[in-house]
């Protein structure tokens, strides 16, 4: 199930999104600017993608059933990708194909007042939202961890989609207010239709980067390798496992792991100890890490009497 920040940060870059690409069309419609057509452009991909992240938050919170034992988390993972495919074939495409009719057919731009009104209030609309997911991905980062590395680790698609989208509206404002700026000035009408170009290829980076996540999380993404280290710590320092062998894990959601792990227990071991040693681990493991709120530990009961270790099923949330 998502978080009550992914919700917070998606309808936040909703309203922003919506109010801005509004202003960007009627400028574009008053100065006939190209790059204020890209923007406009650029926000109405940006509101689709908060949608459609919205449905796959609901989604992914349905509970578990019978032909979903794991629960509906990856959902989630599905629709931030349908957010990739939209920003790379429609807003990319449309972007660079305005750049290029604008190439072609260059005119000039009237009125540039009201583009640059436009610009100022997209960017203080777009910082404000942007913020908001920069202030929840900082509440996620581990103090050894950089930003960059809570973008490319986070296991929940809906605040570093959001993240990375303003991101690019920020810099995207930048590059139309340097194609207008410099259009002016050199009186040039070509600098405008370069600005759109260059903002559809900031789109087709940006598409590319969340399409690379949001799809390594679907198929099957690891944990994060602190989790990993401090169950297996855990495991290590509980005097009654002999052996800590392979720790797979696969995320199931942006709050859901599922983990298995080759444990080796004492063959001394009753199975009324080994009982009280997997509820100690289970405690341990809930009061290291909070995050992690159900464990399901499986153990062989007849572990004391066979030589290999039995195969035990954890599922934790994370």
């Amino acid at each position: 199930m998502a978080s009550r920040a992914s919700r917070k940060v998606v309808y936040a870059a909703i309203g922003s999104n919506l109010a801005i690409a509004l202003c960007k069309y009627v400028a574009a419609a008053f100065t006939g600017s190209p790059s204020m057509l890209a923007e406009a452009f650029h926000s109405t991909v940006d509101t689709g993608n908060e949608l459609l992240l919205l449905v796959g938050l609901k989604r992914s919170g349905r509970p578990p059933s019978a032909l979903h034992p794991f629960g509906h988390g990856k959902a989630l993972y599905f629709y931030s990708l349908l957010v990739a495919v939209y920003i790379f074939g429609i807003g990319g495409g449309l972007t660079v194909h305005q750049g290029i009719s604008a190439l072609r057919h260059p005119e000039p731009v009237i009125h540039s007042f009201w583009n640059y009104a436009v610009l100022a209030f997209s960017a203080a609309v777009d910082f404000y939202s942007w913020r908001i997911s920069y202030i929840e991905l900082l509440a996620h980062k581990k103090r050894s961890e950089s930003v960059w590395d809570e973008v490319v680790g986070s296991k929940d698609p809906a605040i570093f989609t959001v993240f990375l989208e303003d991101s690019a509206s920020l810099v995207g404002i930048l590059i139309a207010f340097c194609g207008i700026l410099l259009g002016q000035i050199f009186n040039r009408p070509y600098f405008d239709p370069a600005a759109s170009i260059l903002i559809g290829i900031l789109l087709f980076g940006t598409a590319a980067l969340l399409g690379r996540e949001s799809g390594a999380l679907l198929v099957g993404e690891r944990a994060r390798s602190a989790t990993i280290r401090k169950v297996e710590r855990i495991l290590r320092d509980e005097p009654s496992v002999e052996k800590v062998g392979e720790l797979l894990t696969m995320q199931l959601g942006p709050e859901q792991v599922l983990l298995t792990a080759d444990i080796r227990f004492q063959r001394d071991l009753d199975v009324e100890h080994l009982e009280k040693v997997i509820h100690k681990i289970e405690s341990r493991i809930r009061s290291e890490e909070p995050r992690i709120g159900q464990i399901f530990l499986q153990p062989d009961p007849l572990n004391s009497r066979r030589e290999s270790a039995p195969k035990s099923w954890l599922k934790v949330s994370d």
